[in-house]
């Protein structure tokens, strides 16, 4: 699909002295040895805001690029702390590269921000976003509404000064979405209520394979995508929280997302090396609590809580 812009755009470099970008670490490059690739959590939370977690994200980094999945509230200021901390792919210049799991605004809060701020200090490629339909919609609906900001933005500078702007949006379907020298990125269907179009995927880079669960209640497409791998990035819910829940709740929960017994049970089979807890939906109940729920519904395998900022 083209690029969707509200004026002429072509890809060249837009001067960062403009915004007061001037990071010690803006032009490195990954250092000898780490080549082999990686899951970087950049938001561990769900729906209730919490200034512990940021909203539903992560990046899967792959010889000197991120491959951002979902891009929930505070995506770019988590990626720049990353950077900060020694991750060169995720300063925000190159943010060009994102796949959305679904639609659901928990998941897409920080779209606005992945469009407008790393241009604004010197993102100079296009975004290129990958999704289910609908992704090119809202997509449109964002530039529309942001359309005097980037008039703005336009005024005084030439065509070839905004191409970190241009965001080309690709509405996909279930299979391999995507592939150059760094991955391949297969989509699989999640099962998220009556949203029909929820995705997970699986990243298959430098040897390893990691797979992002999405928003899903128990999915045999995870279990087929796993088969071994590596990472399995999973979103949990606690049980103790769910029998607390009202009927109400409980229905809600049961057709939208997974519980810690259905997570071991799906683990049991899935087989990953590393069980990574996500999107953690948390009443009264601790990580402790969830882990222990996992380990007393017989899984054995290894698991972690995430955490922003994470690194597996």
């Amino acid at each position: 699909m083209t690029g969707l812009r509200l004026f002429p755009l072509a890809a060249a470099t837009l001067a960062l002295p403009a915004c007061g970008w001037s990071e010690d670490r803006a032009d490195a490059e990954p250092e000898a040895g780490a080549s082999t690739a990686r899951l970087v959590i950049l938001g561990s939370g769900g729906p209730p805001p919490d200034p512990g977690r940021s909203g539903p994200a992560a990046a899967v980094i792959s010889r000197g690029r991120a491959y951002l999945v979902d891009f929930g509230p505070g995506v770019v200021r988590r990626a720049v702390e990353a950077f900060r901390a020694g991750t060169p792919e995720l300063d925000p210049r190159r943010l060009t590269h994102a796949f959305a799991t679904h639609l659901h605004s928990d998941h897409t809060a920080g779209y606005a921000d992945l469009i407008l701020t790393p241009p604004a200090v010197g993102r100079s490629e296009p975004l290129q976003v990958y999704g289910p339909p609908g992704i090119a919609r809202m997509t449109r609906q964002l530039l529309s509404a942001y359309e005097l900001d980037l008039q703005e933005r336009a005024k005084g500078r030439l065509d070839g000064e905004l191409g970190g702007y241009r965001v080309e949006p690709h509405e996909i379907d279930p299979g391999v979405v995507y592939r150059d020298e760094g991955v391949v990125v297969t989509a699989f269907r999640a099962r998220h209520g009556r949203m029909e179009n929820a995705y997970g995927y699986r990243f298959d880079a430098d040897g390893r394979s990691i797979v992002i669960s999405g928003d899903t209640a128990p999915a045999e497409a995870v279990v087929e995508a796993c088969s071994g791998c590596d990472v399995l990035l999973h979103e949990v819910y606690c049980q103790a929280d769910f029998e607390r829940a009202p009927p109400t709740g409980r229905s809600y929960f049961t057709t939208h997302h997974t519980s810690t017994v259905e997570l071991a049970e799906l683990a049991n089979r899935a087989k990953p090396r590393l069980l990574i807890l996500h999107h953690l939906l948390l009443a009264r109940c601790s990580e402790e609590t969830l882990v222990e729920e996992l380990r007393r519904h017989s899984y054995t395998g290894e698991v972690v809580v995430a955490r922003d900022l994470g690194v597996y």
